[in-house]
């Protein structure tokens, strides 16, 4: 038996025993036990993460959590999708599910957009391909977005802008190994209408509510 079927919750004043009951949490007083139950308020935080650092809590000894880089109040947030540990950039944490749903599911199609350096030169068939889609792990990745090619003057290494729409583990790093190339440096630079902007490495801040509207 529920909590809500043996009685000890109450809408508004009024026993409630129909866990089918809906409520409106700016309007409804719910009560358990003659508490009352205080909705949690949805949390949204922007994060540059830094390098060595994992998206979930450290699991082993000497790893370093995302989370330990939030004061204490905030660590409950869970990320919107990961970034490996040897990745930087745009990391959004909330406690708001359907948001993250939203933001992560492939069928969205939310871009994401990426700094890439690669050791070698990118050649425009390597380009082609990658934008037209290759194969990892046995499956063909989504068409991606590749601009803002430079070459170094060396010829050691190209940066480049890579936008996809996907988050299959380590991606970025799969599909320039698809293509002989190996990633030095990788950071996300936005993710769908948030922009990492000059939040520096390591800091966090609050969106705002003209960023959250829009996500919404």
């Amino acid at each position: 038996m529920t909590i809500i079927q043996s009685g000890r919750v109450s809408v508004n004043g009024q026993k409630e025993c129909e866990p089918s009951r809906s409520v409106d949490p700016a309007q409804d007083k719910v009560s358990v036990d003659g508490k009352v139950v205080e909705s949690k308020a949805y949390q949204y935080i922007l994060l540059n993460k830094p390098k060595e650092y994992v998206c979930t809590k450290a699991e082993f000894e000497g790893e370093k959590s995302v989370l330990e880089l939030l004061p204490k109040d905030l660590q409950h947030l869970s990320p919107v999708g990961r970034l490996d540990k040897d990745t930087e950039g745009l990391l959004l944490l909330t406690n708001d599910g359907d948001l993250a749903h939203r933001l992560t599911h492939p069928k969205f199609e939310v871009a994401k957009t990426y700094y890439v350096c690669v050791y070698g030169i990118l050649k425009p068939e390597h380009q082609k391909e990658l934008e037209s889609g290759v194969m990892i792990e046995g499956e063909k990745t989504s068409p991606a977005k590749i601009t803002a090619v430079n070459p170094y003057a060396d010829r050691t290494k190209t940066e480049f802008k890579m936008t996809i729409h996907e988050g299959k583990k380590r991606q970025i790093r799969l599909m320039m190994a698809a293509v002989g190339h190996k990633v030095v440096y990788l950071k996300r630079l936005s993710q769908g209408p948030l922009q990492l902007g000059n939040l520096k490495t390591g800091e966090w801040r609050t969106l705002t509510k003209e960023e959250v509207k829009v996500l919404l």
